[in-house]
């Protein structure tokens, strides 16, 4: 007999009050579910459970019942969250039982922790196996330590897992993500790929630490379709420029925007450590970049970095690589014979040379070396059940080929998200790191300029001071590269930076998929800037007095947003997804800076000027703020996986700009239509998927600089009566009150389809983008008081098409997996117009009607020769060997040109290649996996400045002229570079610039990468996952007219300026000299986690 009660106290927590006589254990339990919300869990195995006993309880927690239950038995409890007990054997009397049985039980769970029932686990080789019951538990019998199980479940990857000597073995399965699962973020929210509608390009973070590289840029080049990547920088800690589907602007920044954890990022990519990112999503067309209004117009890169699992035990990953790293090839430099030889063809040893002078210095063995780059990173993650956390440490240290060139970065990072109760979630994450970075960048010009009849020693065997070039009295170096050497002139770059973004997102209640959530970001950085230079450094003085400058940079970001979201399915086919928001975004900075010459001893550097003996020679600083308010609404309506529709409006208002146009609003729209889920598709059993988008938007660009609206002073020292100087004021910028943004409206159409059993997946995709009211400088007359103003007038049009195709080559044959993937892309734009109704602009390259980046120039077609007929009628006066330039004009009756080359024979050209693309690869077999990443080029033109006019190399004339070429000689009267001319600079060779361009066409093999997974036959611990791997990357250049001639990287620095109307295509020419040369990095690096 029972006589039971149960009462529930304010608190929630059951108190019981029951009397047994003579009841089994079960029987009781029983009675306690059917009376309460405690649900029970044994195995047959549970002795106890029909042990008959006395039980009474007088308000008794469920705690104090089962210990008199269990009391003086064998086995344990535990009460979990959603009121499931646990009745199961003390751990140590287990697994001897389970031991001496050959008995293995476990759970499984999925990533999120939670019990996954119906799991396969079998005994492999053997017909012997059971499944989980609904709470993932698990019991299998007839196993012994050399026995391997097999778990699976559809939709999830298959482990097999050696059991040894244990007898509880706990899974967790990782779920097979197919690109119709794939979930992707989108811009405030996230959406499965088969429901977009917009064009979004991804990578996964798996994918990208297969690729190991210093910096994130790298890791991510040659897999996007759309997406370029340009080498503007190869020091050590530098990062790439990225394009997204082209240039739009002539004046303002093209650089897309990044958005890191959901908040804009307002770093630099190289700050993002590889290893802590979980996936990249880039939006591309104006229907998905629209959502964030003003500064959407180059496209959004979305970054989510990796986050604790919840109910998964504590993690330790760590990721480890060392690489060395060669300059991509040597330049083709004469030698000391060859130097001499070129020196009398151009008859600057009217007496001969110096018979004596045997020196033949090699100044790129001297001055380059190994560089060397390691890396470590630490990372604990884990969870309970209601929350997750993450946390990790990283160092990086970078010894670039230039050996004072130093990188060296430290990152901390961390993340916490935790549920409280049924209806609040709140987190944070934070991202911190230091930077050094340290060395001049003399670059490939220092080294190259160096003649090699000169030595470097002194008779000591010390290295030089400064070194006078041979024979040549008119030149004297002015900063000799063995000063980097010697390292007495310092640079250094420090660098602070801390992100941290914190959310709450409360449910509501009563509105089942309704919820609102805040976002705050916080971002601080600090730079700081030190140049010293050493008494004579840089000087043909040895008296010259020392320097040193220091600047300061402090930027404060902060971004809040509010956001309400509902999500939610009608009848099994409407769903709808609807986001509202209002955010604001505030940034500021601030810098000083400051020079002095004189410093007393090198050991003040660049820290101490306040006790310099000269005076403070500058002293500076500027102070900037702007914001920007924005309203947001989408919503997202799908039927029944077949129909697809978007539509977003978003206004902004900028502090940038002047009442009456602060506000601009950017619309847009896209729909996507499944076809092959129509019914009369069902029949086409080689189609798995079948999806067409269209869509349209709007987007601008923040291009328009703080304070421009606002008129200026400046002031200027004048003249006036006895006073010798007196300060006056003048105008130095006009009031803009209608200055406003450049911007954007795209038109997207794309196709997704997959076929033959989702082996073969691609995307093809056209656009149609016009931008207008780019920002350009209006010409004022001289009564004015200044020269220009700037106004919306541009107008620019990009369109292009892009294509991806994936294929499973070999999906798991007799352990054999390969998988392969192309992508390829072209942008064409044109600039449509010019202010005042210009049709073209020669200074900076520009021209109505043709491409953003155009040449201006003579197209040269060879050299002069002794019997050419039309040599003195085209270049009067001309020599031969002299370059030959293609003639325009007309002809007479005879067939003979009118006139002479000039002006009227220069042709526009566009710079821009027809098509790019990238491949990749990856061969497994048995832990093995052999990857390789490329990318390709077609056409265009690369504008080398090491070959041109500007150069003040001058390849065949001028004061150094030491780059191996084929120059004209009478005994080698086909060669493609002209006769070698005098001394002075103004012995260039005519139309010398026209030697500067090259086919842009390449072919490059980024990466090469071989790992092994020890886990297949070395490690038999399922917690313990090792993976080794050895990578060569920047690995060798095909089809390159460039890197044949002069033996470099086709993409060193090319591109090297964000703002295009600096200097015209001179800002986007292959810019040769500037910084370090391309490396080729040897690569070995491993990855454990435990």
């Amino acid at each position: 007999m029972v006589v039971f009660t149960l009462n529930l106290t304010a608190t929630g927590f059951g108190q019981f009050s029951f009397k047994a006589e003579g009841k089994t254990v079960r029987e009781i339990l029983n009675i306690i579910e059917q009376k309460s919300n405690y649900r029970f869990f044994y195995n047959d195995e549970f002795e106890s459970a029909g042990k008959i006993i006395d039980l009474e309880a007088r308000n008794n927690n469920i705690n104090q019942v089962l210990d008199k239950i269990l009391e003086s038995t064998d086995y344990k409890y535990k009460v979990f969250e959603n009121n499931l007990i646990v009745i199961s054997l003390k751990d140590n009397l287990k697994e001897k039982s389970d031991l001496q049985q050959n008995i293995v039980r476990g759970v499984v769970t999925d990533e999120e922790g939670k019990p996954m029932p119906g799991v396969t686990i079998a005994i492999k080789g053997t017909a012997r196996g059971t499944t989980t019951d609904v709470n993932g538990n698990y019991i299998l019998e007839g196993v012994t330590p050399e026995s391997v199980i097999v778990v699976s479940f559809i939709g999830y990857e298959t482990q097999e897992i050696p059991v040894g000597n244990r007898a509880q073995i706990n899974v967790t399965l990782k779920q097979i993500v197919t690109a119709l699962e794939e979930i992707i973020v989108i811009g405030y929210g996230t959406q499965r790929r088969e429901a977009v509608t917009g064009s979004v390009a991804s990578i996964a973070g798996d994918a990208l630490r297969d690729i190991p590289a210093s910096n994130l840029t790298r890791s991510m080049q040659g897999r996007l379709p759309g997406v370029e990547f340009s080498q503007t920088s190869t020091r050590p800690g530098s990062t790439m420029q990225i394009r997204i589907r082209g240039a739009r602007s002539l004046t303002a920044s093209n650089d897309p925007l990044i958005v890191l954890d959901g908040i804009p990022f307002v770093g630099s990519l190289s700050e993002i450590n590889n290893n802590d990112i979980k996936s990249i999503d880039i939006l591309k067309d104006a229907s998905a970049t629209a959502i964030y209004g003003s500064r959407g117009a180059n496209g959004v890169i979305i970054i989510s970095t990796n986050r604790g699992q919840k109910g998964q035990k504590a993690r330790i990953t760590y990721n480890g690589r060392l690489s060395t790293n060669k300059i991509f090839s040597k330049f083709p430099m004469m030698d000391g014979p060859e130097f001499i030889a070129l020196r009398t063809a151009s008859g600057r040893y009217t007496n001969g040379p110096d018979e004596s002078n045997d020196v033949n210095t090699d100044w790129q063995d001297l001055f380059f070396r190994t560089g060397y780059e390691t890396s470590h990173d630490i990372g604990l993650s884990g969870g309970i059940s209601t929350g997750n956390y993450s946390f990790g440490i990283g160092y990086l240290s970078n010894q670039g080929v230039i050996p004072t060139n130093k990188y060296t970065r430290y990152s901390l990072r961390s993340s916490v998200d935790q549920e409280v109760g049924k209806y609040f979630q709140f987190g944070f994450n934070s991202n911190s790191n230091y930077s050094l970075t340290e060395g001049d960048q003399i670059g490939l010009y220092g080294v190259l300029s160096m003649s090699p009849i000169s030595d470097p020693y002194n008779p000591d065997g010390t290295l030089k001071r400064s070194i006078r070039m041979p024979l040549d009295d008119q030149f004297t170096l002015t900063r000799s590269v063995v000063e980097d050497l010697k390292d007495r002139w310092l640079s250094q770059n420090k660098g602070y930076a801390t992100y941290n973004a914190v959310y709450g997102e409360v449910k509501i209640p009563w509105i089942e998929g309704l919820k609102y959530r805040v976002n705050l970001g916080l971002d601080f950085r600090q730079t700081n800037n030190g140049n010293y230079t050493a008494e004579g450094v840089n000087s043909n003085n040895p008296a010259t007095e020392s320097t040193a400058s220091i600047s300061n940079t402090h930027t404060y970001h902060w971004n809040i947003q509010n956001l309400i979201s509902y999500d939610h399915v009608f009848g099994g086919r409407h769903r709808v997804n609807a986001v509202a928001l209002y955010e604001a975004d505030q940034y500021t900075s601030y810098s000083s800076g400051t020079s002095a010459r004189g410093i007393p001893s090198p050991d003040f550097q660049f820290y101490s000027m306040g006790q310099s003996v000269g005076e403070i020679t500058t002293s500076a600083g500027s102070y900037t703020q702007t914001g920007l308010i924005s309203y947001m609404g989408r919503v997202m309506y799908e039927y029944n996986n077949r129909y697809m529709l978007t539509a977003t409006v978003r206004s902004d208002a900028s502090s940038r700009l002047a009442e009456g146009h602060k506000w601009h609003t950017y619309p847009a729209v896209s729909v996507g239509w499944n076809i092959k889920n129509e019914p009369f598709m069902d029949n086409v059993s080689f189609l798995d998927r079948l999806k067409i988008r269209l869509g349209y938007g709007q987007t601008s660009n923040q291009a328009v600089n703080a304070y421009s609206t606002l008129g200026r002073l400046g002031t200027r020292d004048y003249n006036f009566g006895d006073t010798k100087y007196a300060t006056g004021y003048y105008v130095t910028q006009l009031p803009n009150k209608n200055l406003g943004w450049e911007y954007s409206e795209t038109w997207n159409v794309g196709v997704d389809f997959t076929l033959l059993k989702s082996r073969l997946s691609g995307t093809f995709e056209y656009y149609l983008m016009n931008t207008k009211d780019i920002l350009l400088g209006l010409g004022l007359p001289p009564t004015s008081g200044v020269s220009s103003y700037t106004a919306n007038i541009g107008e620019t049009q990009n369109k292009g098409f892009e294509i991806s195709l994936n294929y499973t080559i070999l999906d798991n044959v007799n352990g054999w997996t390969w998988d392969a993937g192309v992508n390829l892309y072209s942008n064409k734009n044109k600039l449509v117009a010019l202010a005042s109704g210009q049709t073209r602009d020669e200074g900076n390259g520009w021209f109505v009607g043709h491409n953003i980046n155009a040449i201006y120039d003579y197209q040269r077609i060879g050299l002069w020769q002794e019997d050419d007929p039309y040599r003195s009628i085209l270049e009067p006066g001309g020599n031969v060997g002299m370059i030959k330039v293609k003639y325009t004009g007309t002809y007479n009756p005879d067939g003979t040109p009118t006139r002479a080359i000039g002006g009227d024979d220069r042709q526009v050209m566009d710079i821009d290649p027809d098509f790019l693309g990238g491949f990749n690869t990856r061969v497994a077999y048995k832990g093995f996996d052999l990857s390789l990443i490329g990318s390709f080029q077609s056409g265009g033109i690369l504008v080398s400045t090491l070959n041109g006019p500007s150069s003040y190399l001058n390849l065949m004339t001028g004061r150094r002229g030491n780059i191996k070429v084929d120059y004209w000689t009478p005994e080698n009267t086909g060669a493609k570079y002209p006769a070698p001319n005098g001394i002075l600079s103004a012995d260039n060779p005519k139309y010398l610039s026209t030697m500067s361009y090259f086919n842009g066409s390449y072919l490059k093999v980024r990466n090469i990468s071989l790992g092994y997974d020890l886990n297949q036959n070395l490690i038999k611990t399922p917690d313990v996952k090792m993976r080794i791997y050895f990578t060569v990357q920047n690995a060798f250049v095909m089809f390159s007219e460039f890197n044949k001639e002069m033996g470099m990287d086709p993409e060193t620095n090319s591109y090297g300026n964000q703002n295009v109307a600096t200097g015209g295509y001179n800002s986007r020419i292959l810019t040769v000299g500037f910084n370090s040369p391309s490396t080729r990095n040897y690569i070995f690096g491993v990855n454990l986690t435990f």
